[in-house]
């Protein structure tokens, strides 16, 4: 019996019922450039308006296991006012949030895709402990610094906090390989040619390594710099990394240097700078600098360019998502982002030729995100990284917004189908409850497939009282190799008959099998939007004390008191 800690928290088992809803496009908010630029345009990226939850979970069912990289900004809930974010949850409240989220992300995840998470202190240690149990712990890659800032806050009451943490998991990391970034051009300047070598510039690497001669012998042995005669010996705990053998090779080969004067008492080895070795590059650090990927001051001119009279108070800087997205995709893949904030991760993705869908709760949508992606597409966003990339616009996205909840309760309080509901959202929306893949038929011969679950299972959604010649005549077209499930308001017909099909009615299958949170259409970060802690208590044998705790959602100060123990065989 094996022993796991688990992070717990008041209100960790309160779990929204989510209703998967449908998405409807907007024509009138989609943009798509005028024409195309290159082969490479995408135009099919999404920008949703909605509560993120709740699109997440409109998106679940055809997103499963197709987005390589993930990539949040989530509220810090540092209990400072953004102007554009409710960011002072309370800490169960945050954690409870966070792990909703999480669990449908990973879901998405391709089996070689990635999450990146941006956080401070505030939370970032404990969503590492969360993000642990969703997503296992050995498939945890590194927690990334990042340099926000490249200055002190003097008015800071005890220590300037200038970096930002990004934590990155995969979905399973024995199948998940970063990509190397290319050498900087600091890396390069390090490259010369002072003895004119026609194979070209160079650097110096050490000619020792830290093996002690006891315990590798055979290479403590002296070398003669042939330019003083004298024999060289390593530090008896420094040995060097070369045998005899090789040794004796690199000085054919002219690969020994002895320093400009040729009289240096340690030799290096040189190593030349070639095509192979560039465009290999080499493996990220967890060490972010601002010179390298951006800082806040960057990011927030970047929005400016797009919105001068209302900038986004915590954008995140361009070049740091291009080093984000060229760690972990390639060209064409899915990136994904629920808290789109200013629209960077898809106006990063957009300028590098990957796929993506952000969604976005706030008006910022309309007034940040929206004007942002068509100077892109346009190609008069020539700030961040367009010039780095040679951005000359295309592409275009598409709009959505969630549509209403299926159930409504009609003026006798009964629960109904919503009258909004046109028959191809109501199609649509019964094919996401009852696991279909909607795809109506394009033939009028089969009006009756509205969707699929295998290539012989399909279902039929209709408002229509089905008679017992009308589900004779669909059964004798479905034939004896394909089964059909019909869901209809009412039917009046021996179901046995028709062994091929399946007929249940609606609203009633529904609200039987599907109890979900029907007409909840919020559940963002404010508090008075998520569920009650307090209310779900009620009914448990807790005790008073257990239950004046979770009415006021005090949290405990022991570390200890934060973990449970649990078996696990």
């Amino acid at each position: 019996m094996k022993q796991k800690l688990e992070l717990t928290w008041v209100g960790k088992d309160v779990r929204p019922r989510l209703e998967p809803r449908v998405l409807l496009e907007n024509p009138e908010l989609s943009y798509t450039a005028t024409a195309r630029v290159s082969d490479a345009d995408v135009f099919d990226n999404r920008l949703i308006f909605g509560d993120n939850l709740l699109a997440l979970k409109a998106l679940e069912q055809e997103l499963t296991g197709k987005v390589k990289c993930i990539f949040i900004d989530p509220p810090y809930n540092t209990g400072s006012a953004f102007e554009h974010y409710d960011d002072g949850l309370e800490h169960s409240l945050w954690l409870s949030m966070m792990r909703d989220r999480l669990e449908i992300l990973r879901t998405m995840l391709s089996e070689d895709g990635s999450i990146w998470i941006t956080l401070d202190d505030s939370e970032a240690h404990y969503l590492k402990v969360l993000a642990d149990e969703i997503f296992g712990r050995r498939n945890f890659v590194a927690n990334i610094i990042w340099q926000k800032k490249y200055g002190g806050a003097n008015d800071s009451k005890w220590i300037s906090s200038n970096h930002d943490y990004i934590l990155i998991y995969a979905k399973n990391k024995d199948l998940w390989l970063p990509n190397k970034l290319l050498k900087s051009e600091k890396v390069l300047s390090a490259y010369k040619n002072p003895d004119n070598d026609p194979r070209g510039v160079w650097r110096t690497t050490d000619y020792t390594s830290n093996k002690s001669s006891k315990e590798r012998p055979t290479l403590y042995y002296s070398i003669l710099n042939p330019n003083t005669g004298e024999e060289i010996l390593p530090k008896v705990t420094s040995v060097w990394r070369f045998s005899r053998e090789t040794h004796e090779e690199n000085v054919r080969n002219n690969l020994i240097w002895w320093g400009k004067d040729g009289k240096s008492r340690m030799p290096l080895r040189k190593k030349f700078l070639r095509e192979n070795d560039v465009e290999e590059g080499v493996v990220p650090i967890s060490l972010w600098l601002h010179e390298e990927v951006g800082h806040n001051r960057d990011a927030r001119t970047e929005v400016l360019a797009f919105n001068p009279q209302d900038p986004f108070s915590t954008p995140k800087p361009e070049r740091l998502l291009e080093r984000i997205l060229h760690i972990a995709t390639n060209p064409g893949d899915l990136v994904l982002d629920s808290f789109a904030g200013s629209g960077t991760t898809g106006a990063v993705a957009h300028k590098m030729g990957r796929r993506w869908v952000m969604i976005e709760l706030q008006e910022t949508a309309h007034t940040h995100i929206i004007p942002r992606l068509k100077k892109v597409i346009d190609g008069t966003d020539q700030g961040g990284i367009s010039s780095s990339v040679g951005w000359k616009g295309g592409g275009g996205f598409r709009y959505y917004h969630l549509a209403p909840t299926l159930i409504v309760n009609d003026r006798f309080g009964q629960q109904i189908i919503n009258p909004e509901f046109k028959p191809e959202m109501l199609a649509e929306a019964i094919c996401k409850l009852e696991g279909f893949t909607y795809q109506p038929a394009n033939t009028q011969e089969e009006y009756w497939m509205h969707g699929y679950s295998t290539e012989r299972d399909f279902i039929f959604v209709t408002t229509q009282h089905m008679t017992r010649t009308q589900l004779q005549v669909i059964a004798d077209d479905v034939g004896d190799e394909r089964t059909l499930l019909i869901m209809c308001t009412a039917f009046d017909a021996n179901l046995e008959m028709f062994p091929n099909l399946t007929v249940r009615k609606i609203p009633q299958s529904i609200l039987e099998k599907h109890r979900l949170d029907w007409g909840h259409d919020d559940y963002s970060l404010k508090v008075e939007n998520l569920p009650s802690v307090a209310a779900n208590f009620e009914n448990e044998d807790l005790g008073a004390t257990n239950k004046k705790r979770a009415r006021k959602e005090v949290i405990p100060t022991d570390m200890s008191s934060l973990f449970e123990q649990s078996g696990d065989a």
